[in-house]
């Protein structure tokens, strides 16, 4: 049996003397009037590179999508279109404003929300839709936005998997009305956790500023608060590590996409595996390399996790399907769009991603390759010896 003599692990982040002095300076310096200056800088540094007019930086990716639902105005008895096969976070906020989301199929070779199945879900309570760049890959925004469009709907891009990613030679993050960062410490860019909102529309921002600090105008120091709102900062430590980590921003996706290439040319043989894949006019930033064996291998996710897993090689599974999971028993409305058998929900049910961290090497992606090879080896012999 194949095994790594040294543990693999399935993501991690790429941190430098630069992030620990960076942060250390904003220890002793982001206090009195220098208080806001790293995460000013981080958020300057974010718009930028999206391309969009403004950023605000947030605890995590979910905060962001918290207050763009809020200052949307979405709450009780509206609907908001999302896809089925994502992490849970793109959905909780929605739920948590007294919202219903609509869970619908996502598309075999992007593994985005299928246009066509939010098209056949907008009904009389739909106020807006979701698009979740899931692992890097780009949701179809073009024919979103017509949709959006054509029924006078909210367009919202979950881009927390996907920055440096883009689309027609436009960045992740700067397609629908606003669209949200994570930073969680296995992402593209990590800060621990840390999240980001950005727009390019002037007023949601505006508001988003306001609902994110217990509903007071930005700058407010007589402590009058207008709404009852939320409290979602990050601090000035986090922000200059999130400085750090953006001033080599090219150098960290360059890394990642050398890994998917490194999976690519050693698993592009084997017959019925699936990588991620990049469509005509699609960057991918590859956050994660995901592969979905065919059903010929015999295997599920969690028991190629768990043969992995032997071979002290960690893993993540595939998203499972919300209107699969607990949390969605007592939301039954949220599932009536869902395809049963669906394309994604096979993928969900044998996708893994294989580590993808940053000290990953080209030695360490053979390793892992072999194991994978010899794991799917195994599981297709034994289903031919069954049959």
């Amino acid at each position: 049996m194949i095994t790594s003599a040294e543990r693999i692990p399935v993501a991690g982040p790429s941190i430098t003397d630069r992030e620990a002095e960076l942060a250390a300076e904003a220890a002793r310096t982001a206090w009195y009037a220098n208080h806001y200056a790293y995460n000013a800088r981080f958020e300057k540094m974010m718009a930028d590179y999206v391309g969009v007019g403004h950023a605000v930086s947030v605890p995590h990716a979910t905060s962001a999508l918290h207050l763009i639902f809020a200052a949307l105005g979405i709450g009780p008895g509206d609907e908001v279109i999302v896809p089925d096969v994502t992490w849970i976070a793109s959905v909780a906020p929605i739920v948590h404003l007294g919202a219903t989301p609509i869970l619908v199929d996502i598309l075999p070779d992007t593994w985005c929300i299928d246009p066509a199945a939010v098209e056949a879900a907008i009904g009389p309570c739909t106020k807006a839709i979701l698009g979740v760049d899931l692992y890097g890959s780009m949701c179809d925004w073009p024919t979103l936005q017509a949709i959006a469009d054509r029924h006078g709907l909210y367009l919202v891009e979950d881009a927390a998997e996907a920055l440096g990613s883009s689309l027609n030679g436009r960045r992740a993050g700067a397609f629908g009305r606003a669209a949200a960062f994570s930073f969680h410490g296995s992402k593209t860019v990590a800060t621990g956790e840390g999240g980001m909102f950005v727009t390019d529309d002037p007023e949601l921002n505006a508001r988003v500023l306001f609902l994110r600090d217990h509903g007071r105008k930005p700058g407010d120091r007589f402590f009058q608060n207008h709404e009852i709102a939320f409290k979602y900062r990050m601090n000035a430590v986090t922000a200059a590590l999130g400085i750090a980590q953006m001033e080599r921003i090219d150098a960290l996706i360059a890394h990642k996409r050398a890994i998917y290439g490194w999976y690519h040319d050693r698993l592009a043989d084997m017959d019925g595996l699936t990588l991620n894949c990049e469509p005509e006019g699609v960057s991918n930033s590859y956050w994660m390399v995901t592969a979905v064996p065919c059903e010929a291998y015999g295997f599920d996710k969690f028991a190629l996790m768990a043969e992995m897993e032997r071979r002290n090689i960690d893993t993540r599974p595939f998203f499972s399907p919300l209107s699969s999971l607990p949390a969605f028993d007592a939301h039954p409305e949220a599932k009536r769009f869902v395809t049963p058998n669906d394309c994604g929900q096979f993928i969900a049910r044998v996708g893994i991603n294989l580590p993808s961290g940053y000290n990953m090497t080209e030695e360490k992606v053979d390793i892992v390759c072999a194991a994978f090879r010899e794991v799917l080896a195994g599981g297709r012999t034994h289903r031919v010896a069954a049959e």
